[in-house]
């Protein structure tokens, strides 16, 4: 028995052909065991039927499989399906299935947790308690792709990174994640269907650009005023919207890609003329589409939605302005499944 067990999801493929080169196995195990592991995506070596009983026992002496257990499933009047998962040391993580007519879209975790406390967020309420695994990641997408397949008869279609926790600050169990989520050898989807979403940490969005990442790059922004930012997101304090700017800017040069805004519209906070005035010119510098979110209740009586005037006027605006702008409707509200409600209420 191996003294202390690995995560093989943790492994890349030549470690796996190492360790079985190491114990006499035959090379096309590799393939074999490469192929249980993310096409397959087994939860125990026990499922790898194909394989020797003595290389299964092999395996699990010296490790485990790090995946996630869905638990507490509630379905939405609007159909979006909202899962709490459990990981293996008993802590919680929440995912959400979206579908539509023809496609679907898994929201994902990234963290257990949040330590940027942006003051609208239920998430932001918990602190971090540790960064998610690759498998753990990895198997929120597969256990959300079940779902919708099982309940809709759909293909999961889109994979948004906007669940619990700041991706960027899990930087490389993420980015490792989405290369197997897109990779021939996992789930085969296309870099171009996934959206990863931060608060906006400049250092880490010229990282991504550094590794020319093909995903979409989506910037919770909420308010192009520095003053006012900070006072609900306290990461803005460290990472001023100059910066951040100069970080996208880095970023579309690079990439090539436009960047999405997400703009939460509290009311009497950021949704007024001058807000939209702000927003319009900071957005200026690089190609950008902008989503107007509705906010969504945690129970903090600071913020509300905005009325549909103010929105109205908001969107009008911006347009007015040649902006590209979509107004993203709440999806789950009454099961706690929108944008900002993730909290792990199982957990607590």
């Amino acid at each position: 028995m191996a003294d202390i067990k690995r995560d093989i999801l943790s492994l890349s493929l030549s470690e796996i052909k190492d360790f079985l080169e190491k114990n006499n196995e035959k090379t096309f195990r590799v393939a074999q065991v490469y192929e249980w592991l993310w096409k397959k995506h087994c939860k125990s070596f026990d499922e790898m039927s194909n394989i020797s009983k003595s290389l299964r026992d092999l395996l699990d002496n010296h490790f485990f499989i790090q995946s996630v257990k869905p638990e507490n499933l509630q379905i939405s009047k609007d159909k979006t399906i909202k899962l709490a998962f459990r990981l293996y040391d008993n802590s919680w993580v929440e995912g959400v299935l979206i579908p539509s007519d023809d496609r679907s879209t898994a929201c994902i975790s990234s963290q257990v947790g949040c330590n940027l406390g942006c003051e609208f967020c239920a998430t932001g309420k918990l602190g971090l308690k540790r960064n998610l695994s690759v498998g753990e990641i990895y198997h929120q997408v597969v256990e959300i792709m079940n779902l919708a397949k099982e309940k809709y008869n759909l293909s999961l279609t889109n994979i948004v990174l906007m669940g619990m926790g700041e991706p960027l600050l899990n930087y490389d169990n993420v980015l490792k994640a989405i290369e197997m989520i897109c990779s021939d050898k996992g789930l085969g989807m296309s870099a171009q269907r996934i959206t990863l979403s931060t608060v906006g940490l400049p250092r880490m969005i010229k990282r991504l650009a550094d590794d020319n990442v093909k995903f979409g790059l989506a910037v919770s922004l909420h308010s192009a005023n520095d003053k006012k930012r900070s006072s609900f997101m306290p990461v803005n304090e460290h990472n001023s919207l100059d910066s951040l700017k100069e970080a996208l800017i880095y970023f579309n040069k690079k990439t090539g890609e436009r960047i999405t805004f997400e703009y939460l519209l509290m009311d009497g906070i950021n949704d007024g003329i001058a807000d939209a005035k702000e927003l319009a010119e900071y957005c200026k510098s690089f190609p950008v589409k902008i989503n107007l979110i509705e906010y969504n209740s945690i129970g903090n009586s600071k913020f509300k939605k905005s009325n549909s005037k103010a929105t109205d006027a908001f969107v009008s605006f911006l347009k007015s302005r040649n902006m590209i702008v979509n107004v993203r409707r709440s999806r789950g509200q009454d099961i706690d499944a929108a944008c900002g409600q993730l909290a792990g209420k199982k957990a607590r």
